[in-house]
């Protein structure tokens, strides 16, 4: 059986140092940057970047996306997480 939405999260969430959440939510900007440290991408290096361009670099990174002008900012969805998960190593459950 698939992982679920909260599942992938939560999974993403431990492999990158973050707690998991027993609550439905998505990823805080802390938790975007953990991800974007976690895949080695190169974040403003004032910890200024936007929610949605944090978004917009992990989906080029994973290659959800072609290219960081191709990315997509909005929230992730299931493929996309799935995508992510592998991206940083997360093992989760099923």
């Amino acid at each position: 059986m698939s992982p679920t939405v909260q599942e992938l999260q939560n999974a993403i969430r431990v492999a990158t140092g973050r707690f998991e959440r027993e609550i439905k939510a998505s990823f805080t900007k802390e938790e975007l940057q953990a991800i974007c440290e976690a895949l080695g991408v190169d974040v403003d290096k004032a910890g200024r970047s936007s929610t949605s361009q944090m978004r917009r670099l992990i989906r080029a990174h994973v290659g959800i996306a072609e290219s960081l002008e191709a990315a997509d900012d909005s929230t992730f969805r299931k493929a996309d997480l799935q995508a992510i998960a592998d991206g940083v190593g997360a093992s989760f459950e099923s």
